[in-house]
Order: structure tokens, then sequence, then C-alpha cells
């Protein structure tokens, strides 16, 4: 059982324990970055990908059922946020503070990146219930990142 995370037929899969090892760098990752409306909710996103709440083997997202934006500058803007945001990942951001050395993380950021950069945001708007949805995002203040309040409390590190 794993997840998968993509666009159509490009996609990673993940075992459960590389999803969390996924998530967890990239969290460490969005919260340093986030600054925009969309930025936040894309780190909504990835904080319910914490199987602990979710479920194992329940989580992941295609990157065509997101909301990149109306215009051609949001999109633009969204796509180069997610691959800043893997950059960051991928330089090892805080990953002294995750208690373990992350098996795989590196490949499976690069793998990540390529499918992100090889995607093409669609020009037309999704509907209302696309994804990242909007809501608030709060931040975990013991662990200085940001989490999915209201939908749990903690974070996927106090999860784990």
């Amino acid at each position: 059982m794993g997840n998968t995370f993509g666009a159509g037929d490009d996609s990673l899969y993940l075992s459960n324990g590389g999803t969390q090892v996924f998530v967890e760098v990239l969290t460490l990752a969005v919260s340093a970055s986030a600054t925009r409306d969309w930025d936040h909710r894309f780190a909504g996103l990835l904080a319910l990908q914490d199987q602990s709440v979710m479920g194992r083997g329940a989580v992941g997202f295609d990157l065509g059922e997101l909301d990149w934006g109306g215009s051609g500058a949001e999109r633009a803007a969204a796509k180069r946020f997610v691959l800043d945001v893997l950059d960051l990942a991928a330089r090892r951001h805080r990953w002294d503070e995750l208690g373990y050395e992350p098996p795989h993380a590196a490949a499976y950021l690069a793998r990540f990146r390529q499918i992100v950069e090889a995607f093409e945001p669609p020009a037309s708007a999704p509907g209302a219930d696309v994804l990242p949805l909007t809501g608030a995002v709060a931040c975990c203040v013991p662990h200085r990142v940001l989490s999915a309040l209201p939908h749990w409390e903690g974070c996927v590190f106090c999860h784990r």
C-alpha cells in the first residue's frame, strides 16, 4: 500500500514510509516559503497528506486537480513556487531537525520536480471544489511549520 503524487500518468508512487519522509521534508520547506494566498493553500494541501490523520495509503494528489490560478501569470507564479519549495527541500532545509536521515528523500524530490517541471497547469480555472481548498492554515509553534488547523490539532511532526 502506498500513495501517488503526480500529473496524470506521470507520477511518483511512494510507500507509506516514503510518503511520510516526502511530506515531512516538503512541510519544512513550504513553511519557510509561503507568503501568498496560493502558497498557503498549497501548504495546507501538503498538511492534508498527513497519514497519521488521513490514514496510511489514503493520501496523494494529482497536479491536474489543483487550481493553479485564472491567468497565465498566476499559474506561472504558482508553478514557480512549487519548484522553489522542491529546490529548498532538496538543499536539506532543516533536515537536521527531523531526528533521522531521510532515506531516499533527495530522489523523491528530484523525481517530483521533474513531474512539476514537465506539467503545464491548465488554462481554465477549475471549479470551486478543487485543491488546494481555501481555508485557514495555522502554524504549529513547537515545530515552526504550517499545519492544517482547523482540520485537526498539531502538525505532521506532532502526529509521528
